[in-house]
């Protein structure tokens, strides 16, 4: 028997009692109320549901073993031994799967996240593929039907970014995206490459979880705020008005800037959430560090050596090195095709996980 069975009971039992508060008629005309509640519910929908077919596979085994036990006929106790063959794996396949749900699920993952592409080693070229990975992350965003939002951006002429920064918004976006952090590097011929040689460039990827004003309570004294013109491409309008904005936290030194709108307001209220969500990962990543100190820091500095993920387009391969899974399906993955690489991620961490409660 399962040795979590009374706190999955418990959890059954929680269950069914959201279950009747969402269909509620004075619970849902609270909205705020039902929502929570509805989305608690959704929360345990799956392992409720593992749990419950677990219970009728070890139902039938204990039926199966009483069978046995009596001997009062042969053959149903042959058949029974039969049975009890084929449950065993099956009833040790659903304790695994609850044990991964019982575990501790990280508090971030069903938050939204501010992502950052800065390009790294490769001039132009790193520029252009920090394009390709903005693109790349919104097309799989849109497959999930996440909500992108640019909150800052440096464009070049020939269709890169040195720098963009964008928040994705959805159902458990940090939980999947939160892998993506680290240098990504890729190696193809230019066009501008008149002899056909292979370049190698980089980007660097962070990805934060949204910070919310509970999280992280700012000091406005502690804000220097300074308004600029906005730079880039933007025909009459760039240049003429301080609409951009660069926000300073005093205490910590760390800054964001955000120019993409053409109100200085709405600048200041995306920056602002850039600036929260630097700070909050900046207390996260001391307390990782304080935990395990062999945990490097997320973005890295953009070297070639300080790889995470490589595309190559000659052999039309991704291999995230982390896992060592190579795909060759470079254009559906740079199309948002995510789902397999970061399923492998995910599950990766799934098993690390379970060798820590073993």
């Amino acid at each position: 028997m399962f040795e979590n069975m009374e706190k999955l009971q418990n959890l059954e039992d929680r269950y069914l009692d959201l279950e009747a508060k969402i269909s509620d008629p004075s619970v849902i005309a609270r909205q705020d109320e039902w929502q929570k509640y509805t989305r608690a519910h959704a929360r345990l929908t799956e392992v409720v549901t593992v749990f419950r077919e677990y219970k009728k596979l070890a139902a039938a085994y204990r039926d199966d073993e009483t069978i046995i036990t009596a001997r009062d006929d042969e053959e149903l106790a042959a058949m029974a031994e039969e049975e009890m063959a084929e449950l065993r794996p099956r009833i040790e396949a659903f304790e695994q799967r609850l044990t991964l749900l019982l575990l501790p699920r990280d508090p971030n993952d069903e938050r939204n996240i501010i992502m950052e592409i800065r390009a790294g080693a490769g001039g132009d070229e790193a520029a252009l593929f920090a394009g390709d990975l903005f693109r790349m992350y919104t097309r799989y965003a849109e497959s999930r039907h996440w909500r992108v939002e640019v909150m800052d951006s440096s464009p070049t002429g020939l269709g890169g970014f040195k720098e963009v920064i964008f928040m994705v918004s959805g159902e458990d976006v940090y939980s999947h995206l939160k892998f993506e952090s680290g240098v990504h590097r890729v190696q193809r011929v230019p066009e501008t490459e008149a002899q056909g040689r292979i370049h190698t460039s980089t980007a660097t990827v962070a990805v934060m979880p949204e910070a919310q004003e509970v999280d992280v309570k700012i000091d406005p004294a502690d804000i220097r705020i300074d308004t600029y013109r906005a730079g880039g491409a933007g025909g009459q309008y760039v240049n003429k008005t301080e609409s951009a904005v660069r926000m300073t936290h005093i205490p910590t030194g760390i800054v964001a800037q955000c120019q993409d709108e053409k109100s200085q307001a709405k600048n200041r209220e995306k920056c602002l959430r850039v600036l929260r969500a630097r700070i909050y990962e900046a207390a996260q990543e001391k307390q990782r560090q304080a935990e395990a100190s062999e945990r490097r820091s997320q973005v890295g500095t953009g070297d070639r050596s300080e790889r995470i993920r490589t595309y190559n387009f000659p052999q039309g391969r991704v291999t995230d090195h982390r896992i060592g899974l190579t795909l060759h399906k470079l254009d559906e993955i740079l199309n948002g095709r995510l789902d397999e690489l970061i399923d492998a991620l995910r599950t990766e961490e799934q098993s690390r996980r379970l060798q820590q409660v073993k």
